[in-house]
């Protein structure tokens, strides 16, 4: 049956907006890629934008091969997709090559989140391994129980778990919680760094050698989050029958706000924060504030209002703080906070939403504004624990799941001695033991004046 052209024009529409919002995503890995360099010693800089590199490559082809058909494959069970596998039969009445590369920009993303816990020690064949396991099996699997008409934790389920599904609008849990306990398991298989904590057991400072990476990348992401959040909506010209002149661009707008709030709120709470217990005013851990709060807010920008999102900051602020004092005395190592920021800001966001989602934005959002639709919603908005229940089991799930794919992982890696590199290695710099030369033409670290050449390099590994 052909299509009428006002169906062609609103086609077109929403597929640009689809694809913009794709390429918009994808910029967040030149963000992630400023954000690790600016991060690490001066040392490990060129290995961890290769790093980046490689979990954007590899994990193309494995969302391409596996991911996407375990993710979104149709005529599937609750649990994976079976269908779609190297794109099959896409596009179709469901999918077009547009949603693909959407749901590819997020894919990539989480192996990059990962790479961040891992950095400065980890052997670069290992990255391969990881990337393209994460990318298509680990992540796609949550992404179908939550983002797949079919999964069992879809709130756009037939019949939704508990009556509602857990809300994870653009991915606090299916992504940065996927990620982040991802690196977890890596940073605690692995152990700390060389010298990050001395023979008492006290933290070393290991100071990222770059801010001014650090801030670019964060405002890079910033920038990537408007089409992380906003372009979750897939379409924009969707009106809501309940209403005269709203659609999924009235909810698009207040998406970007309520993203934009969160973000800021939690920068500000992390600059004021970090000073009253370290004494200074420090840029890197306000970046990483504003980080978390957006992360936190991934998960209900769509169905929250604006007041709402400044709370969400608020707390992930405090979260993030929290998680990194007690990451120091368990003498857990994660140089880029990852573990904490995504995995920790990613928990409560979910369980934010749980708490402040309101029920005419949840109708707007899943059920087109449709009149006469009761949903649950957050229970301090007197919406009962319906909706909190869910949002707890798609925390604990994802816990477990990641726990029991990605830990046996790495453990393999590290028995097969593929995992962590060694020791001479790791204190020359990853940089000159694994790629040749560092990424600075001039290089000094903070507290050597020694420099490492490539022949200083080939003496020590020859003994002589």
């Amino acid at each position: 049956m052909a299509v009428t052209w006002e169906e062609s024009v609103e086609y077109s529409i929403n597929t640009v907006y689809l694809l913009f919002s794709a390429y918009l995503v994808f910029v967040m890995q030149l963000g992630f890629a400023m954000l690790c360099a600016g991060s690490v010693r001066a040392k490990n800089a060129m290995n961890i934008m290769l790093t980046n590199v490689v979990d954007a490559v590899v994990g193309s082809i494995s969302y391409y091969l596996f991911g996407f058909a375990f993710a979104f494959g149709t005529n599937s069970n609750p649990f994976i997709g079976t269908s779609f596998f190297a794109l099959q039969d896409v596009p179709n009445s469901d999918y077009d090559y547009s949603f693909f590369l959407y749901q590819w920009a997020f894919a990539i993303a989480v192996a990059g989140i990962t790479s961040g816990s891992i950095a400065e020690r980890t052997q670069f064949s290992s990255y391969l391994v990881f990337s393209f396991f994460l990318t298509g099996f680990v992540y796609p699997v949550v992404a179908h129980w939550v983002w797949s008409s079919t999964g069992w934790l879809s709130p756009s389920a037939t019949s939704p778990f508990l009556g509602s599904g857990a809300i994870d609008f653009a991915g606090s849990g299916v992504v940065h919680l996927v990620g982040g306990i991802a690196g977890l398991w890596g940073a605690v298989i692995e152990g700390p760094r060389v010298g990050r904590f001395d023979a008492f057991g006290k933290p070393v400072v290991m100071r990222g050698h770059n801010a001014t990476l650090v801030v670019l990348g964060t405002f890079l992401l910033w920038f990537g989050w408007f089409g992380f959040n906003p372009g979750s909506f897939d379409k924009i010209l969707v009106s809501y029958s309940s209403t005269s002149n709203q659609g999924n661009w009235t909810a698009i707008g207040r998406t970007a706000v309520t993203t934009t709030l969160a973000g800021s709120m939690a920068g500000i709470v992390t600059l004021f924060g970090r000073r009253l217990l370290v004494g200074h005013w420090d840029a890197l851990d306000v970046c990483n504030g504003v980080l978390g709060g957006f992360v936190a807010i991934t998960s209900g920008c769509s169905v929250v209002e604006p007041w709402a999102a400044i709370i969400c900051g608020l707390v992930s602020a405090w979260v993030l703080i929290g998680l990194n004092i007690l990451a120091l005395r368990l003498k857990f190592d994660d140089p880029l906070e990852a573990a904490q920021l995504h995995g920790g800001c990613g928990a409560w966001g979910l369980i934010f939403t749980g708490l402040f989602a309101n029920e005419e934005f949840i109708v707007q959002v899943y059920d087109s504004g449709e009149s006469g639709v009761s949903r649950p919603y957050g229970l301090l908005l007197g919406g009962g624990w319906t909706l909190l229940g869910s949002q707890v089991v798609e925390i604990l799930s994802i816990v477990v799941w990641v726990s029991l794919t990605m830990g046996p992982l790495f453990y393999a890696l590290g028995w097969l001695k593929l995992l962590r590199t060694p020791v001479d290695d790791e204190i020359a710099g990853l940089d000159i033991s694994s790629h040749g030369g560092y990424a600075y033409h001039s290089h000094a670290e903070e507290h050597h004046s020694r420099h490492y050449g490539v022949g200083d390099y080939l003496r020590l590994q020859g003994g002589t």
